[in-house]
């Protein structure tokens, strides 16, 4: 590939980005002349996607590969000289109760959750640095701050261990420039929760009546039907990343906001209810 010389526009770098919120960002992106690099599996479903286009470099990248990753953001390089906004999209939802899950499945949901994003913050962060300057924009999920739902453990941990990472990252990056948001979705009407999108276990445990329920409930009934519009929330982004300074927590979506009270005031209570108990270990003078 020859490279490009002449940028006008941020740069923005889409993981996961031949469907869902990924793929309704960067058909916004493209519509208003950003510069879009994208990645996906299978790089002819983001042409499907979006067509041929000057400012658009669709790429094959396996997430999970930190040498794949390695090579794909020199090649965005290469190609358009810089990065200026990162957005890990990328990830599925594994369902299924803890026990019944098997250990491969598990690991499988934090290699694509977890781990890879981490490879592209490795890699990109290098370049990032240099040119002081950036936004690295992790998508999590509701799900990363209340984990309350039957049959959803294993992916809600994934989004809250890319939480706890995101949060020091905001601090490390701060000194070079580099602002860092993480997103937690609500329910949005994408394809995440299609079958060849959402996971269910291998090996169901019969006892488990209240994971097939809410699995149940999210794979027929949430399924569709969901309240927010993907096509806002690529909106949504962009003017996050026109923000002189962006938050580095971004409840996204109706709904959310009762989540994130509701799970506050448990908290809340708990520490009020335990206070004497849970400081009674001090050390006497």
């Amino acid at each position: 590939m020859t490279k490009k010389t002449q940028q006008t526009e941020k740069v923005w770098f889409v993981t996961g980005a031949s469907k869902g919120l990924g793929a309704d960002l960067i058909q916004r992106l493209l519509s208003e002349g950003y510069q879009v690099a994208a990645t996906s599996r299978k790089r002819q479903a983001l042409i499907d996607l979006v067509g041929e286009q000057e400012n658009f470099l669709p790429l094959t990248m396996d997430v999970t590969s930190n040498e794949d990753v390695k090579r794909t953001i020199q090649e965005v390089i290469d190609w358009f000289g810089h990065i200026d906004v990162v957005v890990n999209n990328a990830g599925y939802s594994q369902i299924g109760a803890v026990e019944e899950l098997a250990a491969e499945e598990v690991q499988k949901n934090f290699d694509v959750n977890v781990f890879g994003p981490l490879n592209v913050i490795r890699n990109v962060a290098p370049y990032l640095r240099e040119q002081r300057s950036g936004h690295i924009i992790n998508i999590a999920s509701i799900g990363g701050f209340v984990g309350d739902f039957p049959g959803f453990g294993i992916y809600c941990s994934t989004k809250f261990a890319m939480a706890g990472y995101t949060e020091a990252l905001a601090v490390e990056m701060a000194p070079f420039g580099i602002h860092t948001t993480l997103v937690y979705p609500g329910y949005f009407r994408t394809n995440f929760l299609e079958k060849d999108s959402a996971m269910v276990p291998a090996n169901p445990i019969e006892a488990y009546a209240n994971a097939r329920e809410v699995e149940a409930q999210h794979l027929n009934q949430i399924n569709g039907n969901q309240p927010n519009d993907p096509k806002k929330a690529a909106t949504v982004f962009i003017e996050l990343s026109k923000q002189e300074r962006p938050p580095v927590h971004f409840f996204m979506g109706v709904g959310a906001s009762e989540f994130v009270k509701t799970k506050v005031g448990i908290i809340e209570k708990a520490l009020t209810d335990n206070l004497e108990l849970a400081e009674s270990t001090g050390i006497e003078a």
